[in-house]
């Protein structure tokens, strides 16, 4: 009988379906009481010797069972819509959590586990909520007023049936603290698997490159081994559990029956009665026996629910407190005002004395960061590898927030947008690269859903990938693999760009957008995504000089701090970290993301 706050909260999702399905339950249960009534009549009929009793009764016998399965029936719609009702929203709250808590909690937690956590966890959730809990509340509700049918037709039965029946209802739950222990080991270990094989799955390739496959499937087989062991366990202290309630249904049943013979013996009850207090016992089981049947089939919505109410109550790394809902549709100028930021217990504001630090090394990633990227133009920033780039990045779309010191679009903190707006505003273009199991033109809609063919077509074009789409066999109608696998690299990295350039927002990002794209090409899109990107802000952070010896200002950052900033020309004239970047070639060659 374990009610779980957070699956009780799920059931408000589905009150009309499950109050639907709880009723339609309680009538199949009726009939199963009106079933022993004409059943008991049927047979004290046939010990009276009455048979021409019979065939009106049988009829009605056959008349209940008909109006039993069609009850049967709607029930079983009803509950399916309940569950089907509560898995939809939760997987909606858990997924609207899942993008408030941002890439920063994904980053940390292991995708396996998300996984399961959505799929099985919410599927055992389902069971709970439409099988488990509306037996429950018949349970509760029936058995007490069969015992005052029974009091009433002979008392001295309550003397076998109420014992049995507090001791299949209550004895079980001796065990619950402990298996809700080995629930909660058993999904912690199912969790573990499931996250062990997709990651074993997706990083195939490089197993195999690496020689590692053997010691993964080594690996893999351990952790089946726990699952099982975990699974055992768990069936163990079921089994008890079951087999206490089976010994309390079974020691009732034939206490009672005992009780009525007696009865009988002694004249006390006639016929019809015996027969009554006979099924009528039954029948006072029957609740406990389902009940038991659906805390099974429901108890992986248990095992998973201290999971599924952790994600939920899960606070992201940046709140969402602005209040501004937009940012303005033409180019925004972006300053960084004197920003500290460390890596560590230290990355936030409200960190206390030792904010912005890093809490290993104690130094900062970025210190004292003072530099304007202009409105409508483009600005590149550079250094070597470690520098700070990535993280004024991810400070500009608040992935994380500054120690001191201010980011601020259009003249306002980024904290004063919310999170959507600021987000929406800003499109970026990073190594890695989303692409999802579609048509490569719903690909690319994602980031404008209305974007006619035409727009598509320039979009590409600019990207540099139009005519590698239009070779593909159906074009832009061509389905993807999953992740884009069945492109290169450097063609995915395309699609992105193309994706962000079909947006509509003032901003636009690249950060190491074309990584994966050789140098001859890469100085040419380079160019005509500047030139389609006329008219937003750009910011490109790349690690090859001809990525952005064309940009209008050139920001350079070394060991955290503004080095210097200009233009291509006005930095080589003025030689330091830049100077002796181009110098080598490159502007931070095998950049890592700071």
């Amino acid at each position: 009988m374990m009610l779980h706050p957070e699956l009780l909260r799920a059931a408000r999702d589905a009150r009309r379906p499950l109050i639907i399905a709880t009723a339609l339950l309680t009538g199949v249960a009726a009939t199963w009481l009106v079933q022993a009534a004409l059943l008991a009549l049927s047979l004290s009929a046939i010990a009276r010797g009455a048979n021409g009793e019979l065939p009106p009764l049988l009829g009605g016998v056959l008349a209940v069972v008909l109006l039993r399965a069609r009850l049967g029936w709607w029930q079983r719609r009803a509950a399916q819509r309940a569950g089907a009702l509560v898995r939809v929203r939760l997987r909606d709250r858990l997924l609207v959590q899942l993008g408030r808590l941002g890439d920063a909690h994904l980053t940390s937690a292991r995708a396996g586990a998300v996984r399961a956590t959505l799929v099985d966890g919410v599927e055992g959730v389902d069971a709970y909520v439409s099988r488990y809990l509306p037996q429950l509340v018949l349970t509760c509700a029936l058995p007490p007023l069969l015992l005052v049918a029974v009091a009433l037709t002979e008392p001295y039965a309550l003397l076998g049936l109420v014992p049995a029946l507090l001791l299949a209802l209550l004895g079980p739950r001796c065990w619950d603290r402990l298996l809700e222990r080995r629930g909660r080991e058993h999904w912690d270990t199912y969790e573990g698997l499931g996250a062990d094989y997709l990651e074993a799955l997706q990083g195939m390739p490089t197993l195999r490159a690496a020689g590692a496959v053997p010691r993964t499937r080594e690996r893999l087989e351990r952790r089946s081994a726990a699952l099982h062991r975990a699974t055992v366990a768990k069936l163990r202290i079921s089994l008890v559990d079951t087999g206490l309630t089976d010994l309390a249904v079974q020691g009732g049943t034939v206490a009672a029956a005992l009780l009525a013979c007696a009865s009988a013996t002694s004249g006390r009850t006639e016929a019809t009665g015996t027969y009554l207090l006979l099924l009528l016992a039954s029948e006072c089981f029957r609740p406990v026996r389902d009940l038991a049947r659906e805390w099974h089939a429901g108890y992986l919505g248990v095992s998973a629910a201290d999971g599924i109410g952790a994600l939920l109550r899960a606070e992201p790394a940046v709140r969402d407190t602005g209040s501004r809902p937009a940012l303005s549709r033409t180019a925004p100028a972006i300053r960084f005002e004197g920003v500290d930021f460390g890596y560590g217990r230290g990355g936030g504001r409200d960190t206390g004395p030792d904010r912005g630090h890093d809490s290993s090394h104690g130094a900062l990633a970025l210190e004292g960061v003072s530099f304007t990227a202009e409105a409508g133009r483009t600005t590149a920033i550079v250094g070597p590898s470690g520098a700070g780039k990535s993280t004024l990045l991810a400070l500009l779309t608040r992935r994380c927030e500054p120690g001191r010191g201010q980011v601020t679009v259009a003249g306002a903190e980024v904290a004063a947008y919310t999170l959507a707006a600021l987000r929406a505003g800003i499109a970026v273009v990073s190594q890695e690269v989303s692409l999802f199991h579609a048509t490569v033109a719903e690909n690319l809609r994602l980031a404008r859903p209305d974007a006619d063919d035409g727009e598509l077509v320039r979009a590409a074009r600019a990207a540099g990938v139009h005519d590698e789409i239009a070779a593909l066999p159906d074009g832009y109608a061509t389905v993807l693999g999953e992740r884009g696998a069945t492109l290169s690299g450097g063609q995915r990295q395309r699609l992105a760009l193309a994706r962000a350039l079909l947006s509509d927002a003032p901003v636009l990002v690249l950060d190491e957008a074309t990584s994966a794209v050789d140098e001859r090409r890469e100085a040419r899109i380079t160019r005509e995504l500047l030139d389609a990107a006329h008219g937003r802000t750009c910011l490109v952070v790349a690690h090859r000089l001809d990525a952005v010896r064309h940009a209008d200002r050139i920001v350079v950052l070394d060991a955290g701090r503004v080095e210097a900033v200009g233009t291509h020309d006005e930095l080589l004239r003025s030689g330091g970290t830049y100077a002796a970047l181009v110098a080598a070639g490159h502007t931070g060659e095998g950049e890592l993301v700071a």
